[in-house]
């Protein structure tokens, strides 16, 4: 699942790039090579196509990127030797009794 999202957003800024050069922009840009289309659906409707195919295709990734965010799966393998680690840390020490033959020196000066 997420590699057909990762597939479908590179195709998206494929075509999102190829959209915007198309435009004609101010200075004239690339569209004026491709100058056969405005002879098909003139010029305004042209225009038009290209500027909401350029809303949806950035809508589209926009969503797409949200996708993939909640797709992607947190940690993987290295989660689980984590877990693992992090039970053995938290394990709590098994109480030791102090040796009674122990003594202690006990300081009989007074201050």
């Amino acid at each position: 699942m997420l590699y057909t999202i990762i597939i479908l957003a590179i195709i998206v800024c494929f075509l999102l790039v190829v959209i915007i050069l198309i435009q004609n922009p101010k200075g004239g840009g690339l569209s004026s090579g491709f100058a056969g289309s405005n002879n098909i659906m003139g010029v305004q409707r042209t225009g038009d196509f290209l500027e909401k195919g350029t809303w949806v295709l950035a809508v589209t990734l926009m969503v797409l990127a949200l996708m993939v965010n909640v797709v992607v799966p947190r940690g993987g393998v290295v989660d689980q030797e984590k877990n693992e680690i992090q039970n053995q840390i938290n394990k709590p020490a098994v109480p030791v009794a102090a040796p009674s033959n122990l003594s202690l020196p006990i300081d009989t000066t007074k201050r």
